[in-house]
């Protein structure tokens, strides 16, 4: 048996008046994420923990933000795309550690059904799913809610 861990760190702008998706989970807000895909920035930084953990390569490399394929794409696809790349080498995920960090909205009260998303797509246990959200007390870009950033890390195995 053979077990990887892969890191994942996406970034996005906020914009005023743009859908603000997170997790698969719409939720309201002045401002959302200025994206080729629909910037669901928490995916995007899980699908990069994925694929890095089975050495291949990024989000970017697999769904170019450059291609009309793309263009508007719900995250929940590409997530569930990228658990197929990974299993087609045999890599199963066992768990997902994300942090989301941003100053508003509030968070909170939408984590469980991001991580049930997150779940479903994966086909793993809700219970393999964390995901946490922390401001960054006022500091940079995210501070100055210009943006948004989440970290993440995957734990995946071969057999």
């Amino acid at each position: 048996m053979k077990i990887r861990i892969g890191q994942g760190y996406d970034v996005h702008q906020l914009a005023e008046g743009l859908p603000f998706v997170l997790g698969g989970v719409k939720i309201a807000h002045t401002h959302g994420m200025v994206a080729h895909s629909d910037g669901d920035v928490l995916l995007h930084s899980i699908c990069d923990a994925i694929l890095g953990a089975a050495g291949m390569r990024d989000i970017g490399f697999h769904f170019p933000d450059n291609s009309d394929e793309f263009k508007n794409i719900d995250s929940r696809i590409l997530l569930r795309k990228t658990r197929e790349l990974i299993a087609s080498k045999n890599w199963k995920i066992e768990n997902i550690d994300a942090t989301v960090c941003l100053q508003k909205p509030k968070l909170l009260p939408h984590i469980p059904l991001m991580c049930k998303n997150i779940a479903e797509d994966l086909q793993i246990s809700v219970e393999d799913v964390s995901v946490k959200a922390t401001t960054t007390e006022k500091l940079g870009f995210v501070g100055r809610e210009e943006g948004i950033a989440v970290f993440a890390v995957a734990l995946i195995q071969q057999n």
